[in-house]
């Protein structure tokens, strides 16, 4: 009985001493945009490499546009063009402004008004993207006195096609 015990215990420590060859990545914290070559524009590089990328809450500073929000509310007053569909929910669109205040990584999340994954009509949310895409007034941030990068948002509120709010 004691061989049996003993052998038990071997086989267990030989299998907890197995490594694996798989190498696992993880990002460095949920949510981090990696560049996927078949979404991102190449040409487009955070200053300070992808492991400095701040989040807009971590910059002390929040919501940074020229002109501010009703600058931006109305950049997209003018563009956005209603489409004519039963379709009411949210859509976010994430990405990053380097140390230049240029962007890139852009994703899109979208979801219904009961908050489940929900996928607007294509007009609705290309437009939506590339009016965001667009934005050239994203303000250059610093933290310690020097120049970040750091990601921003901005969820679109669309009630039957119309856009009706912007946030934050």
């Amino acid at each position: 009985m004691k061989e049996v015990f003993y052998f038990m215990c071997f086989l267990f420590l030989v299998s907890c001493k197995k490594q694996s060859t798989e190498k696992v990545t993880y990002p460095r914290q949920i949510g981090d945009i990696s560049y996927d070559v078949k979404l991102d524009n190449p040409n487009f590089i955070p200053c300070n490499g992808d492991d400095k990328i701040l989040q807009y809450f971590n910059t002390g500073k929040g919501f940074e546009y020229e002109g501010g929000k009703k600058e931006l509310e109305d950049l997209f007053e003018k563009k956005y063009t209603h489409i004519k569909v039963d379709e009411s929910g949210l859509i976010r669109i994430r990405f990053i402004v380097n140390c230049k205040g240029e962007t890139g990584r852009f994703r899109v999340i979208q979801m219904n008004d009961n908050y489940k994954q929900f996928t607007f009509d294509d007009r609705i949310t290309n437009q939506l993207l590339t009016i965001t895409q667009s934005l050239d007034g994203w303000k250059v941030k610093e933290n310690n006195g020097a120049e970040i990068d750091y990601y921003q948002y901005l969820i679109f509120k669309i009630e039957k096609g119309n856009l009706i709010e912007i946030l934050p």
